[in-house]
């Protein structure tokens, strides 16, 4: 006789589909902002404390989509029995915490910090800065015409987007989108101290000669148009760029089936740039070369 089949001795499925564990649900941690209870989530930060409660907390180093590096500090907060202010986008909670986040003492370190960005960079794209600049008073010209500043000249080497580092706060929001929060290339990273502090790439060779990939994440995370597209920064040079005429409309991207959802930009009937939804499940807002600069086709039917 032959030998039975393995399979007729193999255990029958199981019944039932077998579950992940749940996991037990965050401890709430209680704690008092600007004089109102708060219940959050144990490891919550200071800043999501605050949102939940609908405090707007300014911020320009943070982003969700990236780990928070406290550089900004202009989302600093009192926390009652420290010496220090302390970054509201890192400090996580704790039981018994007393915060204020509109007190004298923060209000003029914002002011300070935001006159100081101000005084040195260009901030003439960077609505948040100055919306920021206005609300906390802030007076950069008291510092003179002679303040210090990291003016220097638009690099234009390639065709998709240029580098206005006269407009660069040091936020390294782009350093980390380069690095492991998304594309893991590493081209480029903080060079040199005080003033000739500079994002720059290895050995300061020319872009087309670095390791960048031209995904343009650093774009889609720039807070002060350092980093633009060249085709908004080529019309915002000819006086046609105009936010207020431009529909946003979500869509797929048709490249591969990673299924990323573009933001078209259109003013005019043309795509003027493309970003991506940070609360999006797939790519949190990143995306690829094609994704982010591969539209040019669209509406060249014929030519």
């Amino acid at each position: 006789m032959s030998a039975e089949p393995i399979w007729f001795r193999l255990p029958p499925p199981p019944t039932e589909v077998p579950r992940a564990p749940e996991r037990p649900a965050p401890r709430a941690v209680e704690l008092t902002i600007d004089g109102a209870s708060v219940a959050v989530p144990e490891g919550a930060t200071l800043l999501e404390a605050c949102r939940s409660i609908g405090i707007d907390t300014p911020t320009l180093c943070y982003l969700e989509n990236l780990t928070p590096v406290n550089v900004c500090r202009v989302c600093v907060v009192e926390v009652e029995g420290l010496r220090t202010l302390v970054p509201a986008c890192s400090r996580t909670v704790e039981p018994g915490m007393v915060v204020q986040t509109d007190s004298e003492r923060v209000r003029h370190s914002r002011r300070m910090v935001l006159e100081f960005l101000a005084s040195s960079v260009d901030v003439s794209t960077a609505p948040d800065l100055r919306r920021y600049a206005e609300r906390y008073g802030a007076e950069p010209g008291r510092y003179g015409p002679t303040a210090a500043t990291v003016a220097q000249p638009v690099k234009v080497d390639n065709e998709l987007y240029v580098r206005d580092y006269a407009k660069c706060i040091l936020c390294y929001r782009c350093v980390e989108a380069c690095g492991t929060d998304a594309q893991n290339t590493f081209a480029i990273a903080v060079a040199g101290r005080g003033f000739e502090a500079r994002i720059s790439t290895e050995f300061a060779v020319p872009l087309p000669d670095s390791a960048c990939v031209y995904c343009g994440n650093c774009i889609g995370v720039c807070p002060t148009g350092a980093l633009m597209f060249r085709s908004e920064h080529e019309m915002r040079a000819a006086g046609t760029w105009d936010e207020a005429r431009q529909a946003r409309t979500d869509t797929i991207c048709p490249y591969c089936g990673v299924g990323c959802t573009l933001t078209l930009h259109v003013q005019d009937g043309e795509i003027v740039k493309v970003t991506s939804p940070l609360d999006h499940e797939v790519t949190a807002g990143h995306l690829c070369i094609k994704g982010r600069f591969g539209w040019a086709f669209v509406g060249k039917r014929g030519e």
